[in-house]
């Protein structure tokens, strides 16, 4: 008799703990695959996105549900129904939190979704990309932070602790204040950041002498996807701090210089005529029509600066662009203007002028020498 009673206290109740977490698995493949089903019938986006964040936690909140189940069919032994109500309690917290982030990264994907960053007036989608990721992740970690909360406030040594700091709650945050002001600080930049928006996903920046795209923007660090596709990772207060270069500011288009030097011979009718044809033929739609001239910016005593001044709709096409200028305007210059390229001048004819006038003066000297000692002499 004793026998059964144990083995229908120790062995019984975990057996259907098992089975109502196989339950749930269960149940949680079959409604997934109907879900998974239903949405790729349908052409919604939503019913994608609640298939993809929610079938873990999910899955998690009916493994929790076979198991409360479980508990009601075959109650565990009353000295260990404290803790495992303990338990349960930490895991339906674990699992309402990651429904809550995954309902957020859900929206974010669903307004991520209705924004074009390929267009080429993007601006207002850059803003509210950055808005959305910057909050979202201001919303997941208060979330985080709640969902520990009440955790560890189901611990009763937790919450008699907690009393006893809320009474010094003052000491504890200047303390706290001292302790983590460059992490309040870097998160409070981040929000600022979000809200001012100096920079913007997909922004064109120069930082550290670097040329790059703003890439992620997340509370602690900045990562620039830098031109040769490596990666700059900066602190996010080096973008409160620190003077940068927004290519994109306000707008994406952008002008782009070519220097160039030419012997003063060089026709600039005929120069400026070919970077028309260059910017009006061979350039595409790297070129979007706005401006593009030629100008002697400085002359120098061998040669004159040229630059030329090309509009472009973006940075990397205005890059494309100068290099296709500098590179056409430099085979235009040899080919149907060879003498115009730089060179260093010798003229011969005034080097001769000034022999003959050195050996000039040295056959008049002794003439000259003479006549002195005629004038000098004794009479």
């Amino acid at each position: 008799m004793d026998f059964q009673l144990a083995l229908s206290a120790w062995f019984i109740p975990p057996l259907a703990l098992l089975g109502g977490i196989l339950a749930g698995l269960a149940a949680h493949a079959v409604l997934h695959a109907i879900a998974r089903h239903a949405a790729a019938a349908t052409p919604f986006l939503i019913d994608d996105l609640l298939v993809r964040w929610l079938r873990q936690p999910v899955r998690l909140g009916l493994m929790l549900i076979g198991m409360l189940l479980a508990r009601n069919i075959a109650p565990l032994p009353e000295h260990i129904q404290p803790a495992a109500d303990h338990i349960f309690a930490i895991l339906w917290i674990a699992a309402l939190t990651w429904i809550v982030v995954a309902a957020a990264n859900l929206g974010e994907d669903l307004m991520l979704a209705r924004l074009d960053l390929d267009k080429r007036d993007n601006l207002r989608a850059r803003q509210m990309v950055t808005k959305l990721k910057v909050f979202k992740r201001i919303v997941v970690v208060l979330v985080i932070i709640i969902a520990l909360a009440a955790a560890l406030m189901t611990f009763d040594s937790v919450r008699a602790v907690g009393a006893s700091l809320l009474a010094s709650a003052g000491v504890v945050g200047i303390v706290v204040g001292f302790s983590a002001q460059k992490t309040i600080a870097t998160v409070f930049a981040g929000v600022q950041i979000a809200l001012t928006q100096p920079i913007r996903i997909d922004d064109v920046v120069v930082v550290e002498g670097e040329w790059g795209r703003i890439e992620e923007i997340t509370f602690t660090y900045v990562v620039v996807a830098v031109w040769d596709q490596r990666r700059l990772i900066l602190p996010i207060t080096y973008f409160i701090d620190n003077p940068i270069q927004n290519w994109t500011r306000t707008r994406s288009d952008i002008l782009g210089t070519v220097f160039l030097y030419a012997d003063y011979t060089v026709d600039l009718d005929g120069l400026r005529t070919e970077l028309m044809r260059i910017v009006k033929e061979d350039a595409g739609e790297l070129w979007d029509g706005r401006l593009a001239i030629l100008q002697v910016t400085e002359a120098r005593e061998r040669t004159l600066e040229l630059r030329a001044l090309v509009s472009a709709p973006s940075g990397p096409k205005a890059w494309d662009l100068r290099c296709l200028v500098r590179e056409r305007l430099i085979e235009y210059l040899r080919r149907e203007q060879p003498g115009a390229l730089p060179r260093v001048r010798i003229e011969e004819g005034n080097l001769d002028m000034e022999k003959d006038s050195e050996e000039s003066a040295e056959s008049d000297k002794p003439q000259r020498l003479a006549e002195g000692n005629d004038k000098t002499g004794p009479e």
